[in-house]
């Protein structure tokens, strides 16, 4: 058995040899049954979770989810999808809409419970409290953005000028440009924190994947060249950005812990490991190893299996 999981922007397969990423904005019509083709080989199952159903390309969340049901079961006949109400279905029910989360919910707590699951990917972030969580069973993406568990703000894919509105460049605070110029991967990736082999998006402006790129793009934010504002005033947008993210997923967390889950945090995801150094967080790469890249896709492949 194989587990999926189909975002709106990545492909995510967990097999026996551990989890594949492929970048496929559902936006601009790509087909996914083409892309789940070389995973059929060897087996006939597959369990399958959900967030792709949110892109814009679909008229509604319910088209959506008819959509990758049909690209899945085109491939994979004998699919299991993953709901929101804790079980596994073989039509297209509207409780399949991003459920992922759930499914990575439901396996851990039998062994993390009392602990907090952060699940920071490329676009959003997951902040699950591991206690009680078959009363977490009907949210929607809708609810769980007013209640602090569904953060949009990720690692790669995230609008420096929806994060931050200015940045102390040179000792004078610069208003930002409102525009879509620079990208979250722009940010990471000149802080070190992400590698350009793990830039797997588009940069906004079509650009390359590498340092030089990515200061270009930053100080297009305060609309400016880097020559204008140097190497440090490219960085501290990119430090501005961070710093911003890093707090509105900290006051989440916070939030969560006084819902009586003190045991502390464990991470995942390609954000993940900023937080595991933390006090009292670890990352499930200890014990998931490469999995915990893509943990939806091996959570609900756990629980089908």
């Amino acid at each position: 058995m194989i587990g999926i999981d189909v975002g709106g922007a990545n492909l995510k397969i967990a097999d026996d040899s551990g989890i594949h990423v492929i970048y496929a904005p559902l936006w601009t019509g790509q087909k996914i049954a083409g892309l789940l083709e070389p995973f059929r080989s060897g087996t006939e199952q597959a369990a399958v979770v959900m967030s792709g159903e949110l892109a814009d390309c679909f008229p509604t969340k319910q088209d959506g989810i008819g959509w990758i049901f049909q690209e899945v079961t085109k491939v994979f006949p004998e699919a299991v999808f993953f709901g929101n109400d804790g079980n596994f279905h073989t039509r297209p029910d509207p409780s399949l809409a991003a459920a992922n989360w759930l499914a990575s919910a439901v396996l851990l707590e039998k062994t993390h419970e009392g602990q907090i699951f952060l699940d920071m990917g490329s676009t959003t972030t997951d902040i699950i409290p591991l206690h009680d969580v078959p009363g977490f069973y009907g949210y929607t993406d809708l609810r769980r953005l007013r209640e602090g568990f569904l953060v949009y703000t990720g690692m790669l894919r995230t609008n420096i000028a929806t994060q931050i509105n200015h940045a102390v460049i040179g000792g004078i605070s610069t208003p930002l440009a409102r525009e879509y110029f620079a990208c979250s991967a722009d940010a990471h990736l000149v802080l070190g924190y992400i590698s350009p082999e793990d830039y797997t998006v588009p940069p906004p402006d079509g650009g390359e994947k590498n340092l030089d790129g990515a200061m270009r793009r930053l100080a297009r934010c305060a609309c400016a060249d880097v020559d204008e504002i140097g190497i440090s005033g490219c960085t501290a947008v990119a430090d501005a950005f961070w710093k911003a993210q890093q707090s509105e997923v900290t006051k989440c967390l916070q939030k969560a812990e006084e819902m009586g889950c003190p045991e502390g945090v464990i991470t995942a995801g390609i954000g993940g490991r900023l937080f595991a150094g933390k006090p009292g967080h670890t990352s499930l790469d200890k014990e998931f190893g490469t999995y915990a890249d893509g943990f939806p896709a091996f959570a609900v492949r756990e629980l089908a299996g």
